[in-house]
This record gives C-alpha cells, structure tokens and sequence, in this order.
C-alpha cells in the first residue's frame, strides 16, 4: 500500500530568498518538524523558537494526503505549460519545505519529480538524512540542534539565534552563506523587518564577508 504523503499546502511562486531569489517556483510544504509540534504551547521548549510558519494538518492551499504520483500531478498543474498538450514555459522547479521536509522525502520521490522534468530543492533544518539525488540542498541550521548535514549547496542561518551564531557552522561546506534578518517577531507596523535585526545582519555581513545577506523578498513584495 502506497504511503500517503502529509502536505500542508502547495503553491506556485517567487523563490523569495537566497542565491536563487526570484526564480519562479513550485513550493510544497510538508506538514511537521522534528524540531517543534507547530502549538505556541510547545514554542519555549522548542529547539526552533521563532519559526512563524504553519506546519500542521493539511488544511493549507493545495494541502491534503496525496499519494507520489498525485502530488507530482499537482505540482504539474501549478507550473505553467506542463499540461498535456501546452509548450513548455521555463525550467521546472520544484522546492521541498516544511516543516521538515526530511520526515517523509525519498530519494524515489525526488526520482519521480526529476523524470517529469522538475529540478529538485529543498529547504532543511539540516538535522535529519535527505535524500542523495537532491539537485540543490539549503541547510538553515535552528539553535543547538544537532545539524548533521555536512555539505550543501546554500547555508543559510537566520540572525541574531541567542544559541547559535553564524561562524559555529562555517563547518558546514557550502557554494553560499546567508544571513536572514530574523523577522517571527521582528515586524513592525507597516510589515516590514524590524530595524534592530536588519541593522545587526547587515554589520555581521560587512565584518563577516564570506556571508551575505538573504532578505525575505515575498514579504516584502506580498506574495506567499
């Protein structure tokens, strides 16, 4: 019997951050993190404090228990022209969120998206295996979890963590380092980053050169 696959939603937009900001893309978010259960009630003893997303049930855009093939049909359906019959509209890509993304992605279901024609991303908190056919890999290491990601291709690492600074996972190979502004908290009025942190990722940055900053550019433009 065919494991159903729990999503919390499913959209079509703009990569907001990170060495690929602004690429057009198919986000899927999966539903659970191994490093908090998504209830304020759980967030203070939670290895991941500030996450402002939410990762439970299926009730989001698109969300639901899809078996493989039916989420890549959806995922077909959201990219424009991979209908039967429609020219084909740029490179399809595809990034796995979360919540944890490593809880239920397979190296069989990253296959199944790649012979569709989609490139395959996702984005980790880093802790858990991900499978090895991935064709591109975000680690975003979250307080003293225990990252076990050695290599990726973009680290990114939310800034200011009271537990974690950037410079503890230069360990980490990558062919990018990010800092992101944090921003769970960190909104004033008018929704944008609040100045604090934004002030103190861009001083990190010019003292730190071998980062660069990461804005969360859908917010800032209003789109998912």
């Amino acid at each position: 019997m065919t494991k159903l696959l729990n999503v919390k939603e499913s959209f079509y937009t703009l990569q907001g951050e990170g060495a690929r900001a602004g690429r057009a893309s198919v986000f899927i978010r999966f539903s659970k993190c191994n490093l908090w259960n998504g209830k304020e009630s759980g967030r203070e003893t939670a290895l991941c404090q500030f996450c402002d997303t939410d990762i439970n049930g299926t009730d989001g855009l698109n969300g639901g228990q899809y078996s493989p093939t039916e989420l890549l049909q959806l995922a077909i359906d959201l990219w424009p022209g991979m209908k039967a019959g429609e020219a084909l509209v740029g490179a399809p890509y595809i990034v796995f969120t979360g919540g944890e993304p490593a809880l239920q992605l397979t190296e069989a279901l990253v296959s199944l998206f790649q012979k569709a024609g989609f490139e395959c991303a996702v984005e980790s908190n880093g802790t858990l295996a991900l499978p090895s056919n991935l064709d591109w890999v975000c680690i975003s290491p979250k307080g003293k979890s225990d990252v076990i990601i050695k290599q990726c291709d973009e680290l990114k690492i939310v800034y200011p963590q009271l537990d974690i600074q950037p410079n503890d996972v230069l360990h980490i190979a990558a062919d990018h380092y990010f800092i992101s502004p944090m921003a769970t908290y960190g909104l004033d009025d008018s929704g944008m980053i609040v100045r604090e942190n934004m002030s103190a990722a861009t001083q990190y940055c010019l003292q730190n050169p071998i980062w660069r900053m990461s804005l969360q550019t859908h917010k800032l433009l209003g789109i998912d």
